[in-house]
């Protein structure tokens, strides 16, 4: 029962943020009003707070578990669809639906944007392991170089074809325009976290290298490539409806897995709670903070994840992938005394 605390804790939590949420905005929402029937009470409750709310809930959740299946596929902890380029990758293939497609609906242009997200990522992922001296900073920061190209790039093309306006949307990561007829393709969440969860072993034993996957009988180049189009597919579609949201993917799995190891199938759960706590108390923190007026969320969440981060960085450079460990009550008798360690190494 002891393992399952923390996915206790962090499901009630949700639970009680999720009912919060749904009563914080502009315009006042209560219980009582919805109870006595009133429609417009209603109406504002279902056409923009329930779906902003589920938005939300998959953004978090599929963000943390995209980070989480990206770090054990490229074996580093620094890397997550920020740090990888499939951010930069899907915002460009936004652009280019917008150049080629003007009048695209919705759904076209997360097409460009699942193409152009899956092709970033694994060019990526086809680079780094072509260096031969992978340090555990060297990688993410060539993939933020990587992205930075790609922003370039997307940048120049909306400046020469004047669509700076057009794109400015998917550049900032924002819940305030999540309405029912908006927002339903990021719902491609819960089926591709479905199969990370049927595949989550198959990622572990990638995460070790392609000898030992071979030793096993598990075709390393197949899982690794749908195991980033997983990762790049989820990523478009909370870019398509949100816009750019940073850090999610790369401080979450690193928080869990500072107390759960590095086992997907063991700590898959409790990222995705815990990325749609950190998410919703960012998008609840940004309603708030300057009332009746919004901050994106995607500023919030950059505030907060760039010192975690740092926190993060400077835990991984001097303690490697150690876990915190509580350490249990001492026993009376002296004899029974086992060694303690710091941290135990996952």
């Amino acid at each position: 029962m002891k393992k399952w605390t923390m996915t206790a804790v962090l499901s009630v939590t949700l639970l009680v943020l999720s009912v919060l949420s749904l009563f914080i905005g502009v315009v006042s929402v209560d219980a009582a009003s919805l109870l006595a029937g009133d429609w417009k009470q209603w109406e504002i409750f279902l056409v923009s707070r329930l779906p902003r709310l589920l938005a939300i809930l998959c953004t978090g959740t599929g963000m943390s578990v995209a980070g989480l299946i990206m770090q054990q596929l490229c074996m580093n902890k620094f890397v997550s669809p920020t740090t990888g380029a499939t951010i930069s990758s899907a915002q460009l293939g936004i652009l280019l639906a917008l150049l080629f497609m003007p009048n695209s609906t919705l759904w076209g242009r997360a097409v460009f944007a699942f193409a152009s997200a899956v092709v970033g990522t694994w060019i990526f992922v086809w680079f780094i392991q072509k260096i031969s001296f992978q340090d555990v900073v060297m990688v993410p920061l060539v993939g933020i170089m990587f992205g930075n190209i790609i922003g370039g790039v997307t940048s120049y093309l909306a400046y020469r074809y004047e669509m700076t306006q057009a794109l400015s949307s998917w550049l900032v990561g924002h819940f305030s325009m999540v309405m029912k007829g908006r927002y339903e393709i990021v719902y491609l969440v819960v089926p591709l976290m479905i199969l990370a969860v049927v595949f989550a072993n198959h990622f572990n034993i990638v995460g070790m290298g392609k000898d030992f996957s071979r030793n096993l009988g598990v075709h390393y180049h197949v899982v690794l490539f749908a195991g980033l189009t997983i990762v790049a597919m989820i990523t478009a579609s909370v870019v398509v409806v949100v816009g750019s949201i940073s850090y999610i993917g790369l401080i979450v799995p690193n928080v869990v897995a500072m107390f759960k190891g590095d086992r997907i199938k063991g700590t898959l759960a409790d990222t995705a709670l815990f990325g749609a706590i950190f998410v919703l108390a960012c998008d609840m923190i940004g309603r708030v903070v300057i009332a009746p007026y919004e901050l994106p969320i995607e500023l919030v969440i950059g505030i907060l994840g760039s010192i975690l981060f740092v926190m993060l960085l400077l835990y991984r450079l001097k303690n490697g992938r150690k876990a915190v460990r509580i350490k249990a009550a001492e026993p009376a008798c002296c004899s029974c005394r086992m060694p303690e360690l710091e941290g135990g190494e996952v």
